[in-house]
C-alpha cells in the first residue's frame, strides 16, 4: 500500500524537549553534592578530627550555561513535510510556530503561521532564489536548494530563508530554533506512557482505522473503517496523538489543526511536569533520544543547553497559547493562500511592545483553551 507521510507539524515539542532539559540541568547544578572526604578505616570521626585548615580563596565560580540569557527570547519551532526515500524531495514547512518568551523568562506565548500564509519572501542567491510574494512555506522548499545538486537539498538552507521571511513579517529577531520531522513522534508519546488531553471536538481521521492500521487508499482517496476521536477527556497513545494532531479535513480546517496541534504541546508539557521527569535525567534522556535523528537544532551560535537552562524554570502554566485569526486570500474563485485578519497582526504589534497580556484580556478569544 503506497501512502503519503505527512508530518505531524509538532515541532513546538522542541520546546518543551528545551524545557524539560534546562529543568534537569538545573536539578544536576543545584542538588549535585559537594564533595567530601570518603570514610575508611583510617578517617579519623568527626569527633576526633584535626581542626580542619582553612580553605583557600578560590575565584568565583563558573556560571552555569545560559546564565546571561535574559529575554526576550524568540524561538522558530519549524515542522517539516519531509520524504527523505524521495531523491531531490524539497522540505515544505508544513507548521510553522514562534515561542516568544518575554524579558525575565517568566511566561512564554506560543503561536502559529498558517503555512500557506501569504508573505514577501527575500531572495535568496544561495539558492539562487529571486524573491517573491507566495506562499510562508515555499520559502523552506525554494531556500532549500544547493547549486548543482539537485537530489541533495539542504533542510538548514530552507530554515535559514524561512527564518529571515518569518523575522521580516512578525517584526521579531529570531535567536534559535529548531526543525523536526516526522518520525519518532509516537515513539516520543509512548515512551511518556501517552498523553491525557481534552478532545474539543469530534474528529475523524482520514488516515487511520481504528486498531492504528493506517487505511487503504486509491489515488487521492481512502477507504476503509475510520478511527474517530470523541469530544471529552481522553487518553491518547503514541499512533493516536499524532493522528489526532495531523487532521485539517474537520470543521475548522488547518486553524483547528493548529489549536489542536497546540493543546497537545501543552498537554505534553504537563505530563512531562506532573511525572517529575526534570528530577530523573534517565528518563529525559530516553525523552530525547526518542527523538533521535528527527530533530535539527539551528541555534544561532548559542548551545542548546544555554536555552534549555535558560528555560528551566519556565512551568507549564505559564506557556499562554494563542490562535491568530486568518482568512482566504484570492480574487473570486482563485486561492492564493491565507492572512492574518487584523485582530491577529495587532497582536504581533503589541508582542512586540511588551503589551500581549493587556492585548490578550482585551481579546480573549485569541487565547486556546483546554
Amino acid at each position: 500500500m503506497t501512502r503519503r507521510r505527512l508530518l505531524l507539524g509538532l515541532a513546538a515539542l522542541v520546546a518543551v524537549v528545551l524545557v524539560v532539559a534546562g529543568a534537569v540541568v538545573t536539578t544536576r547544578l543545584v542538588s549535585r553534592p559537594s564533595p567530601g572526604p570518603v570514610a575508611g578505616p583510617g578517617t579519623p570521626s568527626p569527633s576526633t578530627a584535626a581542626p580542619a585548615t582553612p580553605a583557600p580563596v578560590t575565584s568565583s565560580p563558573t556560571p552555569p550555561p545560559g546564565a546571561d540569557l535574559k529575554g526576550p527570547l524568540n524561538l522558530l519551532l519549524v515542522g517539516v513535510d519531509t520524504r527523505i526515500s524521495v531523491p531531490g524531495w524539497e522540505p515544505h514547512a508544513d507548521a510553522v510556530l514562534v515561542l516568544h518568551v518575554p524579558a525575565g523568562l517568566g511566561r512564554a506565548y506560543l503561536f502559529s503561521l498558517p503555512r500557506d500564509l501569504v508573505v514577501d519572501i527575500p531572495a535568496y542567491p544561495k539558492a539562487g532564489y529571486p524573491g517573491g510574494r507566495t506562499k510562508l512555506t515555499h520559502a523552506m522548499s525554494y531556500g532549500s536548494r544547493v547549486a548543482g545538486d539537485k537530489l541533495h537539498p539542504s533542510t538548514a538552507q530552507g530554515y535559514e530563508l524561512l527564518r529571515t521571511t518569518v523575522s521580516r513579517y512578525t517584526g521579531l529577531r529570531i535567536d534559535a530554533g529548531a526543525v523536526i520531522t516526522f518520525g519518532g513522534f509516537d515513539k516520543l508519546v509512548d515512551t511518556l506512557g501517552g498523553v491525557d488531553l481534552y478532545v474539543d471536538q469530534r474528529v475523524a481521521s482520514i488516515h487511520r482505522r481504528p486498531d492504528g492500521r493506517y487505511r487503504d487508499r486509491a489515488g487521492s482517496t481512502y477507504t476503509g473503517p475510520q478511527m474517530v476521536y470523541q469530544p471529552g477527556n481522553r487518553h491518547l497513545t503514541g499512533w493516536q496523538a499524532l493522528d489526532y494532531a495531523r487532521q485539517r479535513y474537520t470543521a475548522g480546517g488547518d486553524y483547528t489543526r493548529q489549536r489542536h496541534q497546540q493543546q497537545l504541546i501543552r498537554a505534553l508539557a504537563r505530563k512531562i511536569l506532573d511525572q517529575g521527569l526534570a528530577r530523573d535525567p534517565d528518563r529525559v534522556e530516553q525523552v530525547v533520544a526518542a527523538l533521535g535523528k528527527t530533530l535539527v537544532y539551528v541555534g544561532g551560535g548559542r548551545r542548546l543547553v544555554d536555552f534549555a537552562y535558560a528555560l528551566g524554570g519556565l512551568p507549564a502554566e505559564k506557556f499562554v497559547l494563542v490562535g491568530l485569526p486568518g482568512e482566504g486570500v484570492g480574487s473570486g474563485a482563485s486561492y492564493r493562500g491565507e492572512q492574518l485578519r487584523p485582530v491577529g497582526r495587532q497582536f504581533l504589534t503589541a508582542l512586540r511592545g511588551g503589551s500581549a497580556d493587556a492585548y490578550l484580556a482585551a481579546h480573549p478569544s485569541l487565547r486556546v483553551k483546554n
